[in-house]
């Protein structure tokens, strides 16, 4: 069954077929073929994957980011990061990278920090005289952050996909994700000053304090979100209608700038793509289940270990096989097949589940920012009106730093191990 279901999703792909129904329909076609079982099972297996409370947290996170991109969030962290680092060289692309460090920290989505910032900061670089593909690459890999600093939607999936603790894994995205964005920052930084982009002029303290206290209840949403989850005052699950109800009275009451007009359409929106990564989830944990039925993961692990018993070899082999994936495949999608199969055989050889989270996260956010499928392009090239091949050339320098920051991610495990370890 699991061969037919492998050919049946190639083809599928090949002819372009959306992820989440070349996974159904690959899966329903060896169902089909082995004859020996209800295609009732195919809907049971489909609830079934879908029947998890922990699950609930991903709508709640969309919404809460809908709510925050609307309700001028964005435009307030913007305001403060640019008080913060604007003056320097390249002072709008370093406030991008800081935006979208303090906006990761709101939303769990990549698209949703890309498309929020974005909408703010491309034109204004535009306007100061960047080049639109510099200043479109900026935001699309900036945007990355959204899933590795947490609260993170790929770590909720991650979490019950690889039975890791999501609280453990939101901990450890933190020092990774400083990382990242710093090294990010250094990134524009020599970039900016090759281009002879200058900074903000004018910016003075008063303007930082008055920014700040504009931004302080932004500012707040992840202090209560986060210190709420790792004090134990409630799950993950929780935090996340937590961030919806702060969100929507901050935005509707406070900031005044959500509507009951905008409410309908925030609503429609969360909706729309709530139901496009369930429906991914629904036909992935099928499609795992045959997997798990026909024994790949051990299957997988006898390939690894019969190829190298190193955890050294096994991981940059795992951060080969992610990164092309990654480039094909929808995050949510990649996470729920690939985590089942190679998790088991990460702690076969000593790796913290923990830290091969991590590992699997950063891998597909760059997958977020590669052709053909990177959404963080899309948005990204939709917000600056420009052709996908330019800012892709535009991208070369960033990736080459990501692919650096991957490594060191998964050869120094502390980065990902330590906090939770101290926490603990």
């Amino acid at each position: 069954m699991a061969l037919t279901m492998f050919i049946s999703l190639l083809i599928l792909l090949f002819l372009s077929v959306p992820v989440a129904l070349s996974l159904g329909l690959a899966s329903s076609i060896s169902l089909v073929s082995d004859g020996n079982m209800p295609l009732i099972v195919l809907i049971q297996r489909m609830f079934a994957a879908l029947d998890l409370f922990p699950l609930m947290a991903i709508p709640f996170f969309i919404l809460a980011g809908s709510l925050m991109e609307t309700g001028g969030i964005s435009r307030r962290l913007v305001n403060f990061a640019n008080s913060l680092v604007g003056g320097m060289t390249g002072g709008l692309a370093v406030v991008t990278v800081v935006t979208a460090m303090f906006f990761s920290a709101i939303s769990g989505s990549s698209a949703a920090t890309t498309a929020a910032i974005g909408s703010i900061l491309i034109p204004a670089m535009v306007k100061k005289g960047y080049d639109v593909g510099f200043a479109g690459a900026t935001t699309a890999v900036s945007g990355e952050l959204g899933v590795i600093i947490p609260p993170s939607i790929p770590m909720i999936i991650f979490g019950i996909s690889a039975g890791v603790s999501m609280t453990d894994l939101f901990i450890a995205g933190f020092l990774p994700g400083l990382w990242i964005g710093g090294s990010l920052i250094l990134l524009v930084w020599f970039l900016a000053k090759r281009k002879g982009y200058q900074g903000e002029t004018g910016i003075t303290w008063e303007m930082r304090i008055k920014y700040f206290k504009d931004a302080i209840l932004a500012l707040l949403m992840p202090v209560i979100i986060l210190g709420g989850i790792y004090g134990g005052i409630f799950t993950p699950t929780e935090a996340a209608v937590v961030a919806v109800f702060y969100s929507f009275i901050v935005g509707v009451f406070v900031y005044r700038e959500v509507t009951w007009k905008d409410l309908v359409e925030i609503f429609s929106k969360s909706a729309i793509t709530t139901s496009i990564i369930m429906i991914i989830i629904a036909n992935a944990g099928m499609f795992g289940w045959i997997l798990t039925r026909d024994q790949v993961p051990q299957k997988v692990a006898a390939f690894f270990t019969a190829f190298s018993d190193s955890p050294y070899v096994f991981l940059i082999l795992v951060n080969i096989l992610l990164l092309f994936v990654g480039m094909f495949f929808e995050t949510s999608a990649a996470i729920i097949i690939l985590a089942p199969l190679l998790t088991p055989v990460a702690v076969a050889l000593g790796i913290d589940p923990v830290h091969f989270g991590m590992i699997v996260i950063v891998n597909l956010a760059m997958g977020m920012v590669t052709p053909p499928v990177g959404v963080n392009l899309f948005v990204a090239a939709q917000v600056a009106n420009i052709k996908l091949e330019r800012l892709t050339k535009a991208l070369i320098p960033f990736f080459i730093v990501l692919v650096m920051n991957i490594l060191i991610i998964t050869y120094i495990p502390a980065l990902s191990t330590w906090l939770p370890s101290l926490l603990k």
